[in-house]
């Protein structure tokens, strides 16, 4: 899907795909009522056969976009639960270098600090565009800081060597978190996926119009209903299939609350 679609409001969004799907299948209606049903030869039983055929397609095409449904939707709670795994390791790493000696845990904590203010003012921005280098540039020099200034400790005693390697598995910990939070961004269905999803609507509204109705608005209000719902469907896979783009993205408010209630708290 084209990535301005996202920028819109979720609203929107849904209004203008609705509004894209209708037309193009009302229009459609009126070409094959216009130019295709008078050239075939409708006989007894028709309808039934239409009707049928209309049924098979909905059956296949709707166990398709359903299993597709699922998939997107947990695309997204799985973005989210990385966010929240990000967050909390940070978390968990600043408390780990508070029990580092004075000066370098004031210098950890703030080089950690400045990595959670650059992924909420700088990184959530550049994801909402579908930035990926931007997002990992500047990530990655505050990284290498971090863990420069971290790997430059040398303890003294026993207590302080246990303390350095948990402190090193939260950061290896959220090194992780963050190269799979990086690596979702851009994530999403394949163009093939997205063709299947496209013709199988086409095909799926396309067979209805074959059915002889007399009352041409009966006909064009049956296709608009099977249109809208079918735009519906669509527009959910659409806004779940990039759960960091756009207005509708994941928050990032695990992160605001760490900041918030954490690191600014104790500095």
């Amino acid at each position: 899907m084209p990535i301005w679609l996202y920028d819109m409001s979720a609203l929107h969004a849904a209004l203008l795909l609705v509004l894209f799907v209708e037309v193009f299948s009302l229009a459609g209606l009126f070409c094959a009522r216009r130019y295709l049903l008078p050239r075939l030869h409708h006989g007894e039983g028709m309808n039934e056969a239409v009707s049928g055929t209309v049924q098979a397609i909905g059956v296949f095409y709707g166990i398709t976009v359903g299993l597709i449904a699922v998939a997107v939707w947990n695309t997204n709670s799985n973005a989210s639960d990385r966010v929240s795994k990000e967050a909390t390791s940070i978390a968990v790493l600043y408390r780990d270098i508070s029990s580092y000696p004075s000066p370098r845990r004031e210098q950890l904590r703030k080089s950690l600090r400045d990595y959670t203010v650059y992924v909420i003012n700088e990184a959530w921005p550049a994801q909402r565009q579908g930035l990926i280098i931007p997002l990992t540039q500047r990530g990655t020099k505050l990284m290498d800081e971090f863990q420069a200034e971290l790997y430059a400790f040398e303890p003294l005693n026993q207590g302080q060597i246990a303390m350095h390697s948990e402190t090193l598995r939260a950061y290896n910990n959220l090194l992780e978190n963050r190269r799979l939070r990086i690596d979702a961004v851009d994530h999403g269905l394949s163009g093939t996926m997205w063709a299947v999803i496209w013709v199988g609507a086409a095909i799926s509204i396309g067979v209805a119009y074959l059915y002889r109705i007399a009352d041409a608005w009966l006909h064009a209000t049956l296709i608009f209903l099977m249109a809208g719902f079918l735009a519906l469907v669509l527009f959910m896979i659409t806004i779940n299939d990039k759960p960091f783009y756009g207005t509708a993205s994941v928050s990032p408010q695990p992160y605001q609350l760490i900041l918030e209630k954490l690191i600014d708290v104790s500095q």
